[in-house]
């Protein structure tokens, strides 16, 4: 496998993308904000379309649109956060402006009018690469990841209780401006990997199965971009392995299965533990659990 080159840039550009999507996610769920990189993943959509349909390269759309449109939603936020007016309101706005330039886009710059570049920025085109494109690609990837390490500790505090920060003189505002940028890089970035359509599932998933898996947040921190890497890595070679399968739509399913799976284990967890105290001999509560259990049978009876 990996001796084609295509294999070698998806790889590439993939790890890095999905290092730094796996730690931007857990914020965005932390901070309860994955509605916005759902947003901005349309905004990258048409960002893209809007340079196409200009005759310029779909990169410079994919991060100066969604970057200036991130920045746009933090300042109509409070403390650059926006709220679910804010982000609906842009993401219906943004959707139009999409379907504008793509019709644009087909009737003037596709030459034949099908449109396979616009299929290309919806679904991501991994595989397609180049080597100067998958350098740059992991490059950028690399410099969001560590910007976001290197304020992880105030911005861990102003996800947990921004008044409080506030308080103690942290810049809730400058951080909420600084992690919406984050967020809009990685939004530009995985829709090469994985297509602005399916974003949310790198961003969110994998956050959403470490958060379930432990409360530790470096911990959380470290699994999400753990589980992100490893999904694009089986996601890889599942579609090499079988060419029929699109490799975004491995990677995601991958992220998707682990999620569930922490679910499945942690209701299980849950039902054990409560089996498990109500047959304890040493649970002050036995007795009443029991009596009320023997209430029931008779009513039911």
């Amino acid at each position: 496998m990996f001796s084609h080159p295509f294999m070698q840039h998806a790889f590439l550009a993939g790890t890095a993308v999905a290092l730094a999507a796996g730690l931007v996610g857990y914020f965005l769920v932390l901070r309860a904000q994955v509605f916005t990189a759902d947003a901005l993943s349309h905004v990258a959509f048409t960002g893209a379309l809007a340079a196409l349909a200009a005759g310029l390269d779909a990169r410079i759309g994919l991060f100066a649109v969604t970057i200036f449109v991130a920045l746009g939603m933090g300042a109509l936020g409070r403390r650059g956060r926006p709220d679910d007016v804010v982000i609906g309101g842009v993401f219906a706005w943004i959707l139009g402006l999409g379907v504008f330039f793509l019709t644009l886009y087909t009737t003037t710059r596709s030459g034949s009018g099908n449109g396979s570049a616009s299929v290309t920025v919806l679904f991501g085109s991994i595989l397609g690469l180049s080597g100067s494109r998958a350098v740059v690609t992991a490059v950028i990837a690399l410099v969001i990841g560590a910007v976001l390490l290197a304020i992880a500790r105030p911005l861990l505090f102003a996800s947990l209780d921004e008044n409080v920060a506030a308080a103690r003189g942290v810049p809730v505002r400058l951080l909420g401006f600084g992690f919406l940028v984050l967020v809009a890089g990685t939004a530009a970035e995985s829709t090469q990997v994985v297509g602005a359509l399916l974003i949310l599932g790198l961003l969110a998933a994998p956050a959403g199965a470490a958060i379930r898996m432990t409360t530790r947040p470096l911990w959380a921190l470290g699994l999400s971009a753990a589980i992100a890497v490893a999904s694009v890595w089986i996601g890889l070679a599942a579609g090499y392995a079988i060419p029929k399968v699109p490799p975004s739509f491995a990677i995601l399913a991958v992220a998707a299965l682990t999620y569930l799976v922490t679910i499945a284990v942690g209701q299980l967890r849950h039902r054990r533990h409560v089996e498990r105290r109500e047959t304890d001999p040493a649970n002050p509560q036995q007795p009443r659990i029991a009596a009320l259990a023997s209430s029931t049978a008779l009513d039911e009876g």
